[in-house]
C-alpha cells in the first residue's frame, strides 16, 4: 500500500527528516530507507535506530513521529494509476482482491480514511494489516505469511460458491513497491509486480533481476520453513530464480498489462 497505492513513503521521509534535523543528523538516505520499506514497524525501527544513533529513546522518537504522522498522513494522495487499477480489478470477472500491508491499524486509518474512493474496494474482511493477530510474531515481510493469509481469506470467501475451487498460490498476483515485499511474494509461491520508487530502483541498479526473483537475501537468519497454503498445498518458502518470468518490473501502475495475466476487464 505505502509507496504503491499512496504517496505515504514520501511523507515518511519528510517527517523523519524533520526529527533527524532537530538533532543535527543527516537526512534519511535511500540505502537505509530501502532496508526499512515494507517491513513491520518494530524491524524497521531497529534498522533506523542503528543508523540514526539519535540521543533519545525509542519511546521519545515514537512520540515525536506520532505527532507528525497525525499532521502528514491525512494528506496522502493516490499514486499514478492506483485508483484506475483498483477499480478495474475490483470489477474484473472471476477475480478477488485483498489489501495486505505492514501498516498497523492506527496509521492505516490516518492514511486512508480520506481516500474512500480508493479503499472502498477493500472491505474490512478484505484487509490484512501489519498488526493482524493471525500473522505470527516476527513473521512479517519478507516472510510469506501476510500473502498466504490473504490467499486464505480469498478461498474462505469463495467456499459458499457452488463452483468453488481453491485458488492456488501460483494463480495469485502480488503488487509490491518494496524489496522485502517482493521477496515475501516470491516465497509465497506467487507472481509479483514490482513498482519501486525511483530512489529505491537506483539503489538496486543492475540488481533488478535478483530483486524480482526474491534473491536479495532480505530474509535473515534461519531459512524460512515450508508453509501450508490455504489450498492445503506446501509452499517451499524459498525465493524464485533469475528470469523465471514470474515477476515483472513496472515504473508505475498506469497502463497495467491486464492481458498478460488473462484478466478480463
Amino acid at each position: 500500500m505505502d509507496g504503491l497505492l499512496i504517496d505515504s513513503e514520501d511523507l515518511y521521509t519528510i517527517f523523519t527528516n524533520e526529527v533527524l534535523r532537530e538533532y543535527g543528523k543527516p537526512d534519511l538516505p535511500w540505502n537505509i530507507k530501502a532496508q526499512m520499506q515494507g517491513r513491520p514497524a518494530p524491524e524497521a525501527g531497529r534498522i533506523f535506530e542503528e543508523w540514526a544513533q539519535l540521543p533519545i529513546t525509542r519511546e521519545e522518537f515514537m512520540a515525536k513521529t506520532s505527532v507528525l504522522q497525525r499532521k502528514y498522513f491525512p494528506q496522502t494522495k493516490p499514486l499514478p494509476g492506483a485508483l484506475d487499477l483498483v477499480k478495474t480489478l475490483s470489477k474484473a470477472k472471476h477475480l478477488d482482491i485483498v489489501l495486505a500491508t505492514s501498516s498497523h491499524r492506527g496509521t492505516f486509518q490516518l492514511k486512508t480514511d480520506h481516500l474512500s474512493e480508493l479503499f472502498s474496494a477493500f472491505s474490512e474482511e478484505r484487509r490484512v494489516l501489519g498488526d493482524d493477530p493471525r500473522i505470527p510474531r516476527g513473521q512479517g515481510k519478507p516472510a510469506p505469511d501476510i500473502y498466504l493469509l490473504a490467499l486464505k481469506i480469498i478461498n474462505d470467501m469463495r467456499r459458499d460458491d457452488e463452483s468453488f475451487r481453491e485458488v492456488k498460490p501460483e494463480e495469485c498476483l502480488v503488487f509490491e513497491d518494496s524489496v522485502p515485499g517482493v521477496e515475501a511474494g516470491r516465497r509465497a509461491g506467487m507472481q509479483v509486480v514490482w513498482v519501486p520508487h525511483p530512489g529505491l530502483l537506483e539503489q538496486y541498479k543492475s540488481k533488478e533481476k535478483e530483486v524480482l526473483a526474491g534473491l536479495t537475501g532480505e530474509q535473515k537468519g534461519d531459512v524460512i520453513s515450508p508453509k501450508v497454503s490455504a489450498a492445503g498445498q506446501t509452499v517451499a518458502g524459498g525465493p524464485g530464480s533469475i528470469d523465471d518470468s514470474k515477476a515483472i518490473l513496472l515504473s508505475s501502475l498506469e497502463d497495467f498489462p491486464y492481458n498478460r495475466y488473462g484478466i478480463e476487464i
